[in-house]
């Protein structure tokens, strides 16, 4: 999927019967997403969600699966860091093909110390979301999200949507209007 490849509805249906998904009506989203992420997801046409089985969740496996690039594959994070001598949670979304600078990028937008990965249990205690399946929708609303600026020149992306059995394609111009929301560059070049 390339930036002049989506640039509409009709161009995002097209990527539903392509990768041969199974979407899930906006009625029946509430079956399949925890009930956070139900409330902040934009009932928006540029929001597809359908499920995964879950060997197929993660992002390599979800690839090859269904056929999509680790560069069309957003993942949401949890880091723990400290600042002003307390501990602290954000959230990164970036995409499943760079590699996430941690100590450079992100501390530094932060203004953190030791900016570490977040504990599994953790992750899922705070967000209220399976390990796997995080999103950046239906997080705490004082949980600050970092989105790499890569993620945004992505026509649409695919998300974890709080469980590992359900994903969202969605348009990236959505992630940018979440509360503490700020979009920078995060990642690494490409090799």
């Amino acid at each position: 999927m390339n930036s002049t490849e989506v640039r509409s509805a009709d161009d995002l249906s097209g990527l539903v019967r392509k990768h041969r998904l199974d979407a899930i009506a906006v009625d029946q989203r509430a079956d399949h997403l925890p009930a956070g992420v139900v409330s902040a997801l934009p009932a928006d046409h540029r929001v597809v969600v359908f499920p995964v089985a879950d060997e197929h969740s993660d992002t390599a496996a979800f690839s090859a699966h269904f056929g999509f690039g680790l560069e069309d594959c957003a993942n949401t994070l949890i880091l723990r860091y400290t600042k002003d001598q307390a501990d602290r949670y954000a959230a990164v979304v970036s995409l499943g093909s760079l590699r996430l600078d941690v100590n450079g990028a992100v501390k530094a937008l932060l203004g953190a110390k030791r900016p570490t990965f977040a504990k599994r249990e953790v992750a899922t205690a705070l967000t209220g979301m399976e390990f796997g399946g995080i999103t950046a929708f239906g997080l705490p609303g004082d949980m600050p999200i970092l989105i790499d600026a890569a993620v945004m020149e992505r026509p649409f992306v695919v998300m974890g949507a709080g469980y590992r059995r359900t994903k969202i394609l969605i348009a990236p111009a959505l992630l940018s209007r979440l509360p503490n929301a700020v979009v920078a560059p995060l990642t690494f070049p490409p090799a």
